[in-house]
């Protein structure tokens, strides 16, 4: 099975809404961590954003599972725009995930401009071709693991956009709160990927 992931950026400083809070990153370290032991995926499949992205790459990284990263445009820009601009200390994971992808040729780049609103949800669909493409070695099998509030922003929302298409082309979606209360309700009502 390959695992495609998208998730929610930790909550900026001044963030009127909170969606992924600081405090919450150890606790969903733990459900990823979980969940890919349970599932033992051959690949992960996400882009590299600061919060649900880059613990999903952390985690398969120290278990060996096999990373692919999908980036809208350049390294450099992505950064600024994705990682770099929110609290805690992502930067240096964010460059050795990269580094790596780009030693095992498993770095792609859609190609875009960061002003281009529908370059997110393009990159969202060449995640899933990726994991796809990726399946296609081992069992075929592709499961979404989204992890986030489940509370749409409205219709500019990417996380929900990628939950969405994924339904749509059938994959089982696994859910990973990231809010403060999730523990009744995380991988509630979320299929197997079994």
């Amino acid at each position: 099975m390959v695992i495609a992931l998208a998730g929610r950026r930790i909550d900026a400083a001044d963030a009127e809404t909170s969606r992924f809070p600081l405090s919450q990153v150890e606790r969903v370290r733990q459900r990823v961590r979980e969940l890919f032991t349970k599932y033992r995926p051959a690949a992960l499949v996400c882009s590299p954003a600061c919060g649900a992205d880059l613990i999903a790459l952390q985690v398969a990284a120290e278990l060996g599972i096999r990373r692919r990263i999908v980036l809208p445009f350049a390294p450099r820009q992505f950064l600024q725009t994705s990682v770099a601009d929110r609290p805690g200390d992502w930067a240096d994971v964010y460059q050795e995930m990269i580094q790596s992808a780009q030693a095992e040729r498993d770095l792609v780049i859609v190609g875009g401009d960061p002003v281009d609103d529908q370059i997110y949800l393009r990159t969202n669909e060449a995640i899933l071709d990726e994991a796809v493409e990726l399946s296609k070695a081992s069992d075929g099998k592709v499961a979404v693991v989204l992890v986030w509030d489940g509370r749409p922003r409205g219709a500019g929302d990417v996380t929900a956009a990628f939950g969405t298409k994924a339904e749509e082309r059938g994959f089982p979606v696994e859910i990973i709160r990231t809010d403060q209360n999730p523990a009744q309700r995380d991988m509630s009502g979320a299929s197997s990927p079994n």
